[in-house]
């Protein structure tokens, strides 16, 4: 099963919107908020290559006040 951790840069002040919206995507498995150069953490999984890129692109990254996003791809 593909995973990725995502490092997400978030609008000030939204951070708590953003982590409730991304818990509500099932191929999330975790969500935290960090302190340093990143705002969240998002563990993500999948049953292929083509969901991982799916979620990612189409769920994730089109998600109002993120700003920004490092996607990390586990490699099997």
């Amino acid at each position: 099963m593909p995973i990725a951790f995502l490092l997400l840069n978030v609008k000030p002040g939204r951070e708590e919107e953003v982590l409730s919206s991304l818990r509500g995507i099932k191929e999330v498995r975790e969500a935290q908020r960090v302190y340093g150069v990143y705002d969240t953490v998002v563990k993500i999984e999948t049953e292929s290559m083509e969901g991982l890129k799916q979620v990612v692109n189409t769920r994730v990254k089109k998600m109002e006040h993120i700003t920004s996003v490092v996607s990390l791809i586990v490699m099997s």
